[in-house]
């Protein structure tokens, strides 16, 4: 008895090999290209089933890249809990760039993602709610650090991390090093 799954167990493991499934090819394929078709053969289970779990193909895959934004920033949250400083705060999240190419699947998973909210509401307002949370986390970290127009400063460089990011897809790499002295100098208000 004690190996025994429930319907429910077995329904939560298939709604997770579903959302892992659309991680997977959203990076792969582009976020128009994924089917219910192709995203039920990757998940080992009948198409009927995506509908049984997700209202339509939309919300499941709006569900697993939230999902994984939010589960992201989530271990942001604890780098910015662990630096003593902004300039800490600034050398660990743009350190963490250089593990992505621009053209990895979690780079390319971001930008179908956004490209994606262009057109669908619900996901934009999703994404709109992450970003400015995580701004105004940030922002509340600098301001606790005294440092001027902390939310603006937030904001640039957070966005600063996505160009980054964009550019790199594109071929364009930057010196994380050289990266982090101009930011750490725009986080330290140098110049201002």
């Amino acid at each position: 008895m004690g190996d025994t799954v429930t319907a429910a167990e077995r329904g939560r493991e298939v709604r997770q090999r579903l959302l892992a499934a659309a991680v997977e090819l959203i990076p792969e394929r582009g976020w128009t290209a994924v089917s219910t078709r192709v995203l039920a053969e990757r998940a080992g289970v009948t198409p009927s089933v995506v509908h049984y779990h997700f209202p339509s193909l939309a919300a499941l895959l709006r569900e697993a890249v939230v999902g994984l934004m939010r589960q992201m920033l989530a271990g942001f949250d604890a780098v910015l809990a662990g630096a003593t400083t902004p300039a800490d705060a600034v050398d660990v999240l743009l350190g963490s760039v250089d593990q992505y190419s621009g053209a990895d699947p979690l780079s390319l998973l971001f930008v179908e993602a956004y490209l994606a909210a262009t057109r669908d509401e619900l996901l934009r307002e999703q994404l709109h709610g992450m970003v400015e949370d995580f701004r105004q986390r940030v922002g509340r970290r600098f301001a606790e650090h005294g440092i001027p127009d902390a939310a603006e400063t937030a904001a640039v460089f957070l966005a600063s991390i996505d160009g980054l990011l964009l550019h790199r897809g594109l071929g364009a790499r930057s010196d994380t090093r050289a990266v982090i002295r101009v930011v750490r100098r725009i986080v330290d208000g140098e110049g201002s």
